[in-house]
């Protein structure tokens, strides 16, 4: 699916960071992007543990600050995303933020994954995020969860897409 995309947008997480997996993103997106893949990075300004975690991983990782987009800046380009790949994202991407009045996140800004075509969600587990709120992202039909440590997963999808 990855190989194929015209638009693929990258979300990250806590679980990136944990698994420190930013130079495996970076080298899925390489890998994208020699084939004809339009690659950017949704960053939400607190994916992580604070302010601007995501950012300085991936400028480790030497992704171009020009692929960085923040929320108001992607938010319109996930209905155009033929797939996005959520790495260890969960708060900033669940729709119950704009969708369930009850929920201890209902009303903060999230990035709208759930417009995609297709979504690739790397979690360890189904367990909920930092809010204790579950994530309906994960039980809709065009997401797929490929279960595990996001640097291994990472490391297989580089291998796939190579051999696609």
């Amino acid at each position: 699916m990855l190989s194929y995309a015209q638009k693929v947008v990258v979300v990250p997480g806590y679980g990136m960071a944990v698994a420190q997996a930013q130079h495996a993103v970076h080298d899925l997106a390489r890998e994208l992007e020699k084939r004809g893949v339009e690659v950017n990075y949704a960053i939400h300004p607190v994916a992580g543990r604070m302010p601007g975690h995501m950012n300085v991983l991936l400028a480790e990782a030497n992704v171009p600050y020009e692929h960085l987009k923040g929320v108001d800046e992607i938010n319109d380009e996930f209905k155009r995303a033929a797939v996005v790949l959520v790495v260890g994202a969960n708060d900033v991407v669940n729709p119950a933020a704009r969708n369930s009045p009850g929920s201890p996140i209902y009303g903060m800004p999230i990035l709208n994954v759930d417009q995609a075509h297709n979504v690739v969600f790397l979690k360890r587990s189904m367990r909920p995020g930092f809010s204790g709120t579950d994530n309906d992202l994960l039980y809709d039909p065009k997401t797929i969860i490929l279960f595990g440590d996001a640097k291994e997963s990472l490391t297989k999808l580089v291998a796939a897409v190579k051999a696609a």
